[in-house]
């Protein structure tokens, strides 16, 4: 058993990742609180419906996203046919709106006094209550519109996976006389499993963690019933039991998918891939393009156009608006950075002790691994974390401050911006760490013992070699933090300081009160920053099929 030599750098990551695990395992140790009164009340009135709800949304959600986008997936990547390699990257722009702008979006086009209720009134000649219309705001809209922004993640790992796999394989099932859909169906699918059960794994993750939608559409979800718990109540350790549930229950997801792989395992041959695609045409072209056309056109292009009007419609932005896109801005910028910084320090400490002769300590690498675990977690549990050891800190430095300065007691951490920071870097700190993971391993360990015969210490090689190597990943890695912490909303909500709003707060904030017009303009600033990672995605995804196409194997 090898423990972490006591070192600068093994202790720095020790320290950063034992911060960073501090929330977590917060929510974990509510577990032995005894709050018996809270839990019999919440089993005998709500807690039922959360569990119901959540699992439905859960089937749905897993049933939807993976027929989308495992089944788009296999169009655009082994099927030929006019406009796809169009279709190929725009599949992706769901990614860039949250489900709550979607939700929004839609309640102001498809309600009573909308616009699509409107014209049929108009073309039909019928009154307000002489027909019926779905209702939207209710547990299937909130599941339709998760699986139209989450399928892409199913879609992408699909596409690889699909893009990977040996062009003997595909070839056999043709010889045998399989046509397009039984080869997808028995040969293709089956060997892509692993990356679309990671794919519908983190769309059940992002599921378990939607607030805006759920609470807007008032549908009662573990998400809304932790919030109630801590705000209405008042009761912070009966969130934090609600939100150990939740982990557990994420959990159980991460462990499930594992077992039901058990030993199976999955293979790429050293041939080349990329098979000739199935060229479609006429009527099979035509279902091709309404396939991978309506998920794009529902989940991205309706709700961008009724944003946009609902800006035209408020008109001038005012200077509330920028005003929260500053607060937006300089949280998501100061965050990025922070998250790259602390990164790049803990995975260069588990390299440098990875380059001795024994490798890279157990207990070091484990403790970057638990890190990363905050993004699986909604960042309504994150709040519930961070705010319940950041209250007990703040009372033992408002005891100092009235010892030592007699000074009154107050909040000096809790309530401001650092806080909301240290959660917003719990939250995404994963996003960072895979990305510079990424770079970090391309650069060969001759060039760190080049640096050191040259003379160069482990910050002078770090600052030196791989910093400047690392630009791309850096960069990369900032921009996916940058984009998430602006569309971030459970969390901002509980941690966020008083009189201090976000676009995304305000969007909400906006949406609630039934001033969807208003709520336009900060959620189309949302989703236009959202297209960046969306970019980003196509370009790595492009890289990687030339690569595919190279015949590496």
């Amino acid at each position: 058993m090898q423990w972490p030599r006591l070192n600068c750098w093994a202790l720095l990551t020790l320290v950063l990742t034992g911060l960073i695990l501090v929330p977590t395992l917060t929510v974990l140790l509510s577990l032995l609180a005894d709050e018996r009164q809270v839990w019999e009340h919440l089993a005998g009135t709500v807690l039922g419906l959360y569990v119901r709800n959540s699992l439905l949304m859960m089937v749905g959600v897993a049933t939807g996203v993976i027929l989308v986008g495992s089944g788009t997936a296999w169009l655009v990547t082994l099927c030929e046919f006019w406009g796809r390699a169009w279709l190929e990257w725009m599949l992706v722009l769901p990614l860039a709106a949250p489900t709550y702008v979607l939700a929004y979006a839609y309640t102001d086009f498809l309600q009573v006094t909308g616009g699509f209720q409107i014209w049929l009134r108009r073309i039909t000649g019928w009154g307000i209550g002489d027909y019926w219309f779905p209702n939207i705001r209710s547990l299937w809209g909130a599941t339709l519109l998760l699986i139209l922004t989450l399928y892409p993640y199913v879609y992408l790992a699909a596409r690889l996976a699909f893009q990977e796999q040996s062009v003997a394989c595909l070839e056999v099932s043709r010889s045998l006389g399989y046509g397009p859909w039984a080869s997808f169906r028995k040969v293709a699918l089956p060997l892509a499993r692993p990356g679309i059960v990671a794919g519908a794994l983190l769309a059940l993750m992002e599921t378990l963690n939607d607030f805006g939608t759920v609470s807007y559409f008032g549908v009662d979800t573990f998400t809304t019933g932790i919030y109630r718990t801590w705000t209405a109540l008042g009761n912070p350790v009966a969130a934090a039991q609600l939100s150990a549930l939740l982990l557990l229950l994420v959990l159980l997801l991460m462990v499930g998918e594992q077992m039901a792989r058990r030993r199976a395992r999955y293979y790429r041959q050293g041939c080349k891939p990329a098979a000739s695609r199935y060229v479609l045409r006429g009527m099979r072209a035509v279902g091709a393009w309404l396939a991978c056309g309506i998920p794009i056109v529902l989940g991205f292009g309706v709700p961008a156009l009724i944003l946009l009007n609902m800006t035209l419609r408020q008109g001038s932005l005012g200077r509330r608006f920028w005003s929260y896109a500053q607060n937006s801005l300089v949280l998501a910028t100061v965050t990025a950075v922070i998250a790259i910084l602390v990164s790049v320090l803990v995975l260069y400490g588990l390299r440098l002790q990875g380059l001795g002769r024994l490798g890279s300590p157990w207990g070091l690498r484990l403790a970057v691994q638990l890190s990363s675990l905050g993004y699986a977690l909604p960042g309504v549990v994150i709040a519930v974390g961070v705010l319940l050891p950041l209250g007990r800190l703040d009372q033992m430095l408002s005891h100092l401050r009235q010892v030592l300065f007699q000074q009154p007691p107050g909040l000096v951490i809790s309530g401001t911006i650092t806080a909301l920071i240290f959660g917003y870097l719990v939250r995404f700190l994963a996003v960072s760490l895979s990305t510079i993971e990424a770079t970090l391993m391309r650069i060969p360990p001759s060039l760190d013992e080049a640096a050191r015969s040259l003379g160069q210490g482990s910050l002078g090689t770090l600052w030196r070699v791989h910093l400047p190597l690392m630009g791309g990943g850096i960069l990369g890695g900032m921009i996916l933090v940058f984009v998430d912490v602006m569309k971030e909303l459970p969390a901002t909500m509980v941690l966020r300081p008083f009189n201090f709003d976000t676009l995304a707060v305000q969007t909400y904030r906006m949406a609630a009160d039934e001033r969807l017009a208003e709520a336009g303009a900060p959620a189309l600033a949302i989703v236009l920053v959202g297209i960046l990672p969306v970019i980003l995605l196509n370009f790595r995804l492009a890289q990687q099929q030339r690569l595919n196409s190279s015949g590496d194997p």
